[in-house]
């Protein structure tokens, strides 16, 4: 069986139909430290057909070597701003009905498996520091905080993992 061509690969995933509103996704990069994150959460969200990326904090925004190096180009292709106050740009978001979802361990944090979709509901996964996680100031505003289950000894994975993994998840909820 041989390998498809990019050429064959790009026309079977731009004639694909993002399924529900896995388009309509947002995602928020607050306070990332790693370029390679950016870019690697830039290739994963223009793979899944995230409708844009949000960056605040001190998450460094492209055009940056670093950053294109990981996304291999994705960064031209996914939309993405960046807000200098991350609270109120989330007001806004959800002014207009989105759903904000953290990915973080919290008591009550609900296994992303377990996770049910609002049904029709616009959604923006919130993603945070490599190390300190969601930051403090912003985790009043999320209405749900999902984690990943994980079973081995380390007790986080790396965020552009997380937002890979997310994604999928998500891509597989919308399905």
């Amino acid at each position: 069986m041989p390998k498809l061509s990019t050429k064959e690969i790009l026309k079977q995933n731009l004639e694909r139909t993002i399924p529900g509103h896995l388009n309509k996704l947002k995602i928020i990069l607050h306070n990332v430290r790693s370029m390679h994150n950016v870019g690697a959460a830039f290739r994963s969200a223009d793979a899944f057909g995230i409708d844009e990326i949000i960056i605040s904090g001190y998450t460094p925004t492209p055009p940056r070597p670093e950053i294109a190096k990981t996304a291999i180009g994705a960064q031209k292709h996914v939309d993405w701003q960046q807000v200098e106050h991350p609270r109120k740009h989330i007001e806004t978001l959800k002014e207009k009905g989105y759903r904000l979802v953290g990915l973080e361990q919290m008591t009550d944090s609900i296994l992303l498996p377990d996770y049910t979709i609002p049904k029709e509901q616009d959604i923006c996964l919130v993603f945070g520091n490599e190390v300190t996680g969601v930051d403090e100031n912003i985790l009043s505003y999320i209405d749900d905080f999902v984690e990943i289950p994980q079973y081995g000894h380390k007790h986080s994975l790396n965020v552009s993992v997380t937002v890979g993994v997310a994604l999928y998840a998500f891509l597989e909820k919308y399905w």
